[in-house]
């Protein structure tokens, strides 16, 4: 079992090669071990329509395939779409044992790839590192089994939770290794969100300007405007990567056409009861779209209708060493708040760590997959 779980690490470690480059495919990652104990194969997963990581490992392995042991970080897939089924490599290949780190949510409505391995006399040992492998596509799996997108919300702060100061600046509270860290947040996110008023005091461009990203699919920017309060000048439109602005039905043609002649795409959706873009109708709007993993970077009155609705699945708070103050200065989440404290949500904190100056803080709403 301990090589299992090093070879199933080292799966894992491939697959997050395809970051920011496979959705709306999972990320995969396989090796190949002979019947001699030799790591004979290596493959992942490079995007749609590229071969699986099961068939670049078994295609590395050659002969030594025969008896050998494959380790996937996910089940291997049992149908036809743009690639052969995994099942049919392996089995012709001859392999012995199949260890399998997540199960495949997305069965259609085939014979699971266990199964059919199962059934070709192939031994096969599941959940080896699973909520590791599971964690991995955890967007994937959302968005297979909801329709909807996996949603984190990223705030940066000061220690005393202020995300700006009274006059409202706000650069640069946290660090370039925290800024740096985001980006491949945004590198693994198919969107990112935020409000109107995010847009008119920063004038985000919101893209990935990490170099290690140069060649993946830049994510969707989304702007969440109910009543056509940014213009079209603004920095999110610029650039190759595509933009979606979400409104309602309170916004002036004119601005809706100035909108769609900047090259954004724009979808009116219904309105909550605050006369403001209704966020559940978004996430479907955008789920849709094939928006897997969805990334929220402001504002504060955005960030409080999605944790009101409980529409978020993991937080990620970057904590700047600095106390701002100031009564008027903005925190993370604004709204009504939950009343009385026995009402707030609770997290479970998944990991703490150092990046340069700052502290990371990720944290998993608690009874959340």
């Amino acid at each position: 079992m301990e090589r299992h779980e090093a070879d199933m690490r080292r799966a894992l470690e491939l697959a997050e090669r395809g970051w920011g480059r496979v959705s709306p495919n999972p990320l995969v990652g396989a090796v190949v071990r002979s019947s001699a104990g030799d790591m004979v194969g290596e493959g992942w997963h490079e995007g749609p329509g590229t071969p699986h990581a099961e068939a670049v490992a078994l295609a590395q392995a050659g002969a030594d395939a025969r008896g050998a042991t494959v380790v996937s970080t996910l089940e291997p897939c049992n149908r036809f779409g743009r690639t052969p089924p995994c099942t049919t490599a392996l089995i012709d290949a001859g392999v012995a044992r199949v260890i399998v780190g997540a199960t495949d949510p997305d069965l259609g409505d085939g014979t699971p790839g266990i199964a059919e391995l199962r059934g070709a006399g192939v031994e096969v040992v599941t959940g080896v590192l699973g909520a590791e492998c599971r964690e991995l596509n955890e967007a994937f799996e959302r968005h297979v089994l909801t329709g909807r997108p996996f949603v984190i919300l990223k705030s940066a702060s000061s220690l005393d939770g202020k995300t700006a100061a009274a006059d409202g600046s706000s650069r640069w509270i946290t660090s370039d290794e925290a800024r740096a860290d985001v980006q491949r947040l945004r590198a693994w996110s198919d969107a990112v969100v935020v409000g109107s008023g995010t847009v008119i005091a920063d004038d985000p461009s919101l893209s990935v300007r990490d170099r290690r990203y140069a060649d993946a699919r830049p994510p969707r920017r989304v702007v969440v405007d109910s009543t056509g309060r940014i213009g079209a000048r603004a920095r999110v439109f610029d650039g190759p990567a595509p933009t979606l602005v979400a409104t309602t039905d309170r916004t002036p043609h004119d601005r809706l056409s100035a909108w769609e002649e900047a090259g954004a795409e724009v979808v009116i959706l219904d309105r909550d009861d605050a006369g403001r873009v209704s966020i559940p109708g978004l996430l479907d709007a955008l789920g849709k779209r094939d928006v897997q993993g969805m990334l929220v970077e402001g504002g504060a009155r955005l960030a409080w209708a999605l944790v009101d609705g409980g529409l978020v699945d993991r937080f990620v708070l970057y904590l700047a060493p600095k106390v701002i103050g100031g009564e008027h200065a903005p925190g993370m989440v604004a709204g009504a708040g939950f009343i009385p404290v026995d009402a707030a949500i609770r997290l479970a904190f998944e990991r703490v760590e150092r990046i340069g100056p700052d502290l990371k803080v990720v944290a998993r709403v608690h009874g959340h997959r």
